[in-house]
C-alpha cells in the first residue's frame, strides 16, 4: 500500500463538501483503518521496523503504539525474513498481523515466508490452515528513495496463487481494503 503523507484527494470542481465529508490523506485513512481494526479486533498487531516509536519513517502509523502498547505495536530488528516468519506464524495460530515492510524492495528478502508459507500454506494444509496477514509496504519511485527504494514489485506478487495484492488509488480506497 502507499505510505507518506499523500495528496488528500479534491472534492470535483464546483462541488462543496456535504455534511460529514472530509478530506483525507493515505497516512490518515491507513492509520484511521488500522486503529479502527485494532479496536475491534484484539488479534490483531502491526510488526515492523521502526513502527512503534517512530511510526515509520512516514508517519502513517503515529499515536497507535501510544493508544494500543508496544505489545501490539512492534518494532523489530532488521531482518525482513524474520519479521515476515514471525508474522506468518502468528497468523497460522489465529493472530492477525499487519506487517509492515519499510520499503517494497526488502519484499525480496522476505520471499520464503511470503511466497513459500503464507500464499500457500492454505493449499498444503487441504485448507487447515490460513495465513490472514496483511503485508503492507511502499513501492514505486516516491520521494527522493534512491535506487534500493524504488522497485514496483507488485507484478511479481499478482502472479502468486494464494496472494492478494492491492494498489488503491485513492485515500478512501486505502481505508476501505484495509
Amino acid at each position: 500500500m502507499p505510505r507518506g503523507p499523500g495528496p488528500s484527494i479534491p472534492l470535483p470542481a464546483g462541488e462543496g463538501k456535504g455534511e460529514g465529508e472530509r478530506e483525507i490523506t493515505f497516512a490518515q485513512a491507513i492509520n484511521e483503518a488500522l486503529a479502527e481494526e485494532m479496536r475491534r479486533d484484539q488479534m490483531v498487531f502491526i510488526i515492523g521496523e521502526d513502527v512503534a516509536e517512530a511510526g515509520t519513517p512516514f508517519k502513517v502509523l503515529s499515536g497507535l503504539a501510544a493508544e494500543f502498547g508496544t505489545g501490539r505495536v512492534i518494532d523489530s530488528p532488521i531482518s525482513e525474513a524474520g519479521i515476515s516468519g514471525v508474522a506468518v506464524g502468528a497468523a497460522m495460530t489465529g493472530m492477525r498481523p499487519v506487517l509492515d515492510i519499510m520499503f517494497g524492495d526488502f519484499i525480496t528478502l522476505a520471499m520464503d515466508q511470503i511466497v513459500n508459507q503464507a500464499a500457500k500454506i492454505h493449499y498444503m494444509s487441504g485448507g487447515k490452515l490460513k495465513v490472514p496477514m496483511v503485508l503492507r509496504t511502499t513501492l514505486g519511485a516516491t520521494r527522493r528513495s534512491a535506487a534500493q527504494h524504488s522497485q514496483s514489485l507488485h507484478a511479481w506478487l499478482s502472479h502468486i496463487p494464494g496472494l492478494k495484492v492491492v494498489l488503491p488509488s485513492t485515500p478512501y480506497d486505502a481505508k476501505g481494503l484495509l
